[in-house]
């Protein structure tokens, strides 16, 4: 309950107005940062793999991406939650404004995985369990921004999208261990995994850095898209009750 009080003191559209204000200038400049050291480290810094060669330097766009398609379905889920039980007013913004940009991570793994596995396996495509799932994860974005476009009414439109997410969530943990469970191309977690990872630190580094430049361009852009909703919202009140009077 404490939890959810704080939530709710971020609730009036102005005061996360001006807490938005003073986030994006430090979350621009780290976002910068981090990409910039992220990229050079990876592309530049880093050795080449022994069996994969430069094409491995691919993995340091791909395996954020795709990490942060998960998260930002997540994200998306909780915010669908929220907005359902606990009726916050910035919840279903902040989910509507996450999507575009949770499809675009996905989108980006995709492209990017089509790039690293077609030298790699000698094709673009197969349809084992982790590709497909994460397809699956796109057309769930995609369904989610059309309910939103589907309904003149906000209300309608935000729980329909929100049934959603919370009934699509259920895909994130099966693209995790896809790998595990059915016969796959793709290799086990080499990071995130139990004991510690296995991949070497002269990687690992600049793929942290990478997953954390992400993180903060995801912050970046779902601030601009939340504010740019909110004020969409004001003067769409103000044309209707200018038009009722």
């Amino acid at each position: 309950m404490k939890a959810m009080s704080r939530l709710h003191q971020f609730a009036n559209p102005m005061r996360f107005a001006r807490l938005s204000q003073a986030i994006l200038p430090w979350a621009i400049g780290l976002t910068v940062v981090l990409m910039a050291v992220g990229l050079y480290w990876g592309l530049v810094v880093s050795p080449v793999d022994y069996q994969q060669g430069d094409t491995v330097r691919i993995m340091y766009v791909h395996v954020p991406a795709a990490w942060m398609a998960m998260f930002t379905y997540v994200f998306m889920a909780a915010a669908s939650a929220a907005g359902l039980i606990w009726r916050h007013p910035l919840a279903d913004i902040a989910a509507k404004s996450a999507a575009p940009i949770g499809a675009g991570f996905t989108f980006l793994a995709l492209v990017t995985g089509a790039l690293w596995g077609q030298p790699m396996w000698g094709t673009w495509w197969v349809w084992d369990g982790r590709l497909t799932s994460v397809l699956i994860l796109f057309f769930l974005y995609l369904g989610y921004m059309a309910l939103w476009q589907a309904y003149d009414e906000p209300a309608k439109a935000s729980r329909a999208a929100a049934i959603l997410a919370l009934v699509g969530v259920v895909n994130v943990p099966i693209i995790h261990y896809s790998v595990e469970w059915w016969n796959t191309l793709h290799q086990p977690a080499s990071v995130l995994k139990i004991g510690g990872p296995s991949i070497d630190p002269s990687m690992l580094w600049p793929l942290l850095i990478m997953a954390l430049a992400f993180n903060a361009y995801f912050v970046v852009v779902l601030l601009w898209r939340m504010r740019s909703e909110i004020l969409a919202r004001r003067i769409h009140i103000v044309l209707m009750q200018r038009a009722a009077s």
